[in-house]
């Protein structure tokens, strides 16, 4: 059996978030003809900053409310029984459905299973090469500040809507991070945002905490309350047995931004001004192995997709310490029991938060407490996630359908039937068979510079001598079958930028990238084959850049 992944000290996860690129201003560079090797480069004027643009939506009737959506195929309306009649249905589905973001990586892979289903993307990683992936070709230099506002200005941008048009029909649209902005230019252009209300999505560290421990999903030890020093922090913990070393959250905000290590009183200096005049979540810092796993919500329960350990703080791809820059997904990652009592705290959170009006697809942090063995629910993200993009290629997905199907069934107008217990005990045998593993790639150095040359989106190949080839042009990972093919998703191409912190791109293998003590020697070799493909010149006077979480 596989050793468990390496252990993390750190108890609540860094927040996955991950930077983008800046659109570049300007001209761009054409693809294929980087500048003459000593060429000097010419001198790049920063853009000028400007806010995000607002395109006038084309003439589309206001309305309160999306439509409603009637499911069409071969099976009419009666009521669609168990999981063979639910793949029918998708095959055959008729219904235009839209993934937006900044690139297609979270459900990439997702229109092999549904009919009509397509992606509307910021950055174009096969350079319009893919035939299910929307590009629009006049994008000014915007100096965006989050995913939502690059989400936002693809739904008003004149050409995304035209090519939506085109292709008639209500469309439904599903994205990883969307605001109110979101929902009302959904509601003027008659979208179904097939998501739940952002105002579901706001709950505090607090609210999540106290629905899980009414679900009888505990959190680490931890107690609720204000501190206005570090020495009433210290009252709080010790009269409930949390003793001194602590970790400390606000109610908002990614958990790497909102999340304090203090075992004295300098740490609680240093971070004082973000905790004073707070409602705090005091917890008891253990040593403990961090997991993620994806569910969904339906109207016959939670079914509880796979478990993967995180890969956290590794210089080779991020230069962020603790931050999260991948994930592996093997059989030994929990023991049986461990699996049998996590599965059972997610089901219980997912059927708790059900009742606030909540459906669909989130995210949750797994702590195993490795001094005592006990497993702990972590932060909750409810939405699509970063994992996404491995719980959907599993062998439980294949063996039944991917969990982001039971998402869309349940914003479909459709009656359906299925076992929530049955899929819940055979997607946890499943995981017994399968390895995957995704890499993060992120640029460490602290400069700016201009890619000249990058490596191709597509399935590589590690030689015999431990080189990287490129095999073949691909659409996703779902066909990688050998532990020496991996899939790399492009994010920059030339006349990019590349900054510190920017992802350079995504790798997905069949291996794992990690032991109990560091990254794999073969996971050494992914990176270094894909880093040395990537050409680029420093600036003269670099453009101002900003890091954006976008998958996570």
């Amino acid at each position: 059996m596989a050793k468990p992944a390496k252990k993390a000290k750190t108890q609540p996860k860094k927040k996955k978030s991950h930077p983008i690129k800046p659109a570049k201003p300007g001209k761009p560079a054409k693809p294929g003809k980087p500048a003459k090797p000593g060429k000097p480069a010419k001198r790049v004027k920063p853009a000028k900053r400007v806010k995000p643009a607002k395109p006038t939506v084309q003439a589309a009737p206001t309305v309160q409310a999306a439509p409603t959506l009637q499911a069409a195929g071969p099976l009419g309306m009666r009521p669609i029984r168990g999981i063979s009649e639910i793949r029918t249905f998708f095959r055959t589905n008729e219904q235009p459905v839209y993934f937006i973001g900044p690139t297609a990586f979270n459900l990439l892979g997702i229109d092999r299973w549904v009919r009509n289903f397509r992606y509307i993307a910021y950055y174009d990683s096969w350079d319009g090469k893919h035939p299910r992936v929307f590009t629009p070709k006049n994008k000014p230099y915007v100096e965006f500040e989050s995913s939502e506002q690059i989400n936002n200005y693809l739904l008003r941008d004149p050409e995304v809507q035209a090519h939506l048009r085109r292709r008639k029909g209500t469309p439904m649209v599903a994205m990883v991070f969307f605001d109110q902005e979101t929902e009302q230019i959904c509601r003027e252009l008659g979208y179904q945002l097939i998501l739940p209300p952002d105002s579901l999505r706001r709950d505090s560290k607090i609210e999540t905490t106290r629905l899980g421990n009414e679900a009888g999903a505990p959190s680490v030890p931890n107690v609720l309350g204000r501190a206005g020093s570090y020495h009433e922090l210290v009252e709080l913990a010790e009269a409930n047995g949390l003793g001194r070393d602590l970790v400390v959250q606000t109610p908002y905000g990614d958990s790497g931004k909102t999340t304090f290590f203090v075992a004295n009183s300098q740490q609680w200096d240093a971070k004082a001004d973000h905790m004073v005049g707070e409602q705090l979540k005091v917890m008891k810092r253990i040593d403990n192995l961090a997991l993620a796993v994806e569910a969904c919500i339906t109207r016959h329960g939670t079914i509880v997709g796979p478990f993967m350990t995180d890969l956290t703080g590794y210089p080779e791809l991020t230069p962020y310490k603790g931050g999260w820059c991948g994930n592996d997904l093997f059989p030994g990652a929990l023991t049986e029991e461990q699996r049998r009592t996590a599965v059972r705290h997610v089901r219980a959170l997912g059927d708790r938060i059900a009742q606030e009006g909540y459906k669909g697809f989130f995210e949750i942090d797994v702590l195993v407490d490795l001094a005592t063995d006990e497993v702990y629910l972590g932060e909750l993200n409810p939405r699509i996630s970063g994992a996404s993009s491995m719980t959907n290629v599993t062998a439980g997905a294949y063996a039944d359908i991917p969990l982001f199907l039971f998402h869309l069934l349940e914003f479909m107008d459709v009656d359906y039937s299925v076992d929530t217990d049955e899929i819940n005990e055979r997607w946890s045998e499943l995981a017994a068979l399968d390895v995957w593993a995704q890499l993060i790639m992120k640029e460490p150095n602290d400069s700016v510079e201009r890619i000249l040359a990058a490596p191709r989106t597509g399935t590589y190949k590690l030689s015999e001598t431990g080189g990287l080839e490129f095999s073949r042009v691909s659409h996703d990972w779902h066909a990688i079958a050998a532990e020496n093919e991996a899939f790399f998703l492009r994010v920059y191409a030339p006349g990019d930028f590349r900054f510190k912190g920017a992802d350079l791109g995504i790798l997905v293998t069949k291996a794992r990238m990690q032991t109990e003590a560091t990254l794999t020697p073969q996971c050494r070799r992914y990176i270094e084959g894909i880093r040395a493909q990537y050409i680029s010149e420093p600036l003269p006077e670099p453009p101002s850049v900003m890091p954006i979480a976008y998958v996570k």
